[in-house]
């Protein structure tokens, strides 16, 4: 068993910070596209449902018992400026660590690009699978625990993406404009951590659903919004558009029947409104970010957020004013952000041993444990950026509160910045340093100290540049 001491860790980090490392640019290509047709843009989408029996939002909730509508895998290939650039986004829970890795790797190969390179993010639906293979090991060494993800379903879903990429590739389209717009999406977005005491501390969280009047009535609190989308045309014609927007995209879960949801439902009703360009939806800075307020888990309430959404992708949309694409530039980072103190390998184990707790209280260890042994590998997590003229594609790992969205169009403002997070799961919460002494759930299940503010804060400034 792995026993990762926290000082000598910390040591290292502190000693790696000081030299660059644990931040660090890993790549930064920009294209100057001189002639029409340089650019290229291929466009796939490929099944994603996973079967009856499947295990749903990390196997603590009820696995999949009927499908009411499929998820999917939607996503671009950009050509033509340098290697092939992938962006994708996925109807999951999350990809963590291992998971996110193969499924970057997976289309990497596919393109004919390296990992670093493919962006892949979750939407984020919980009546979804969750994947991350470190605690599927761990998990089905107790024996007697529901499994994290199928492992043949999810050597499946990359063997249907890696088919759907090179598919995808036979038919790529020229492109010559980008557009970057944004519409205002009413009555969805609430900030989860509105009750608080006079000190500040969280006494309650709005989640998803509420039907608590009180805390219901209580203000939006701090919310992005804004629906960004950026959008890539040859001539006239659009070809793709990607959508990023903040909040958790549930109305209601926990039932065993599997939904892109409210946010997924929306971009299908776009689709097939608008068939001839592709959409993309990207969940942005969520962590605490939810529709509570204006959603009470009712089939109503669902049909109701459904159409907000709709509106915010139309507007958005509306907004839009193509212009020629003179540069794209390709930007990582990599950080490695220190552990969170308190939590110690062999008492996470000891609590995935305890055949008396329940299955949350003992599968949620596990993906603990799995970070703490990437972390002790010193694996980082990469983070990237899209220029495309005055547009900027940020893509963050994890559950970022929304700060760091709001903070990076701040860093930007000359640009529309569309922020998609969700990206390596292996994260967990991320919240910002200044609500670390405030509590609350989402603090409560960090997996990092505050220090991972400044890691991502800085790397999202040189990102944006």
């Amino acid at each position: 068993m792995l026993h990762e001491n926290r000082r000598r860790f910390l040591q290292r980090t502190v000693a790696a910070l000081a030299t660059g490392w644990t931040w660090q640019a890993a790549h930064a290509t920009a294209h100057a596209i001189s002639f029409p047709g340089a650019l290229r843009l291929a466009r796939f989408r490929f099944d994603v449902t996973p079967p009856i029996g499947h295990s749903c939002c990390g196997g603590w909730i009820p696995p999949v018992q009927v499908v009411d509508d499929p998820l999917e895998a939607i996503g671009i290939v950009l050509l033509g400026a340098g290697q092939p650039i992938v962006l994708c986004a996925v109807d999951w829970t999350g990809l963590l660590n291992d998971a996110h890795r193969r499924w970057r790797q997976a289309l990497a190969k596919a393109a004919g690009t390296t990992p670093d390179r493919v962006a892949v993010h979750c939407v984020h639906q919980h009546n979804a699978p969750m994947a991350c293979l470190e605690a599927q090991q761990i998990v089905d060494a107790q024996g007697d625990l529901p499994s994290i993800v199928d492992l043949e379903f999810f050597d499946r879903c990359l063997r249907r993406g890696q088919q759907a990429v090179r598919q995808s590739l036979e038919d790529a389209r020229r492109i010559t404009h980008v557009a970057g717009g944004r519409g205002r999406v009413e009555q969805v977005a609430s900030n989860r951590r509105v009750h608080r005491d006079d000190s500040g501390r969280v006494l309650a969280m709005r989640g998803s659903s509420c039907r608590d009047e009180k805390l219901r009535a209580l203000p939006e609190g701090t919310i992005d919004p804004w629906l960004k989308t950026v959008a890539f045309y040859d001539g006239d014609r659009p070809l793709a558009a990607l959508h990023h927007y903040a909040t958790h995209p549930m109305s209601f879960y926990a039932d065993g029947r599997v939904s892109s949801d409210f946010v997924g439902l929306a971009r299908k009703q776009l689709q097939q409104q608008q068939p001839e360009c592709l959409h993309v939806y990207f969940t942005g800075c969520a962590g605490d970010v939810a529709a509570g307020k204006y959603n009470d888990g009712s089939p109503e309430a669902r049909v109701a957020l459904t159409k907000q959404m709709v509106e915010g992708l139309l507007a958005a949309q509306s907004d839009l004013r193509p212009v020629p694409i003179d540069r794209v530039e390709w930007r990582t980072a990599q950080l490695l952000p220190p552990p969170r103190e308190g939590l110690d390998a062999d008492q996470l184990q000891t609590q995935i041993d305890n055949r008396n707790a329940p299955v949350v209280q003992r599968n949620r260890p596990a993906y603990t444990l799995a970070w703490l042994r990437r972390l002790a590998a010193q694996k980082p997590v990469d983070v990237s950026c899209l220029h495309v003229g005055d547009t900027r594609l940020l893509h963050l790992p994890g559950e970022c509160f929304v700060q760091y969205q709001l903070r990076a169009q701040a860093m930007a403002t000359d640009c529309l910045v569309a922020t998609a997070a969700y990206g390596d799961g292996g994260t967990w919460y991320i919240p910002t340093k200044e609500e670390y002494p405030h509590g609350g759930y989402e603090v409560s299940v960090a997996f990092s100290d505050p220090p991972i503010d400044d890691l991502i804060t800085q790397a999202m400034a040189n990102l944006l540049g």
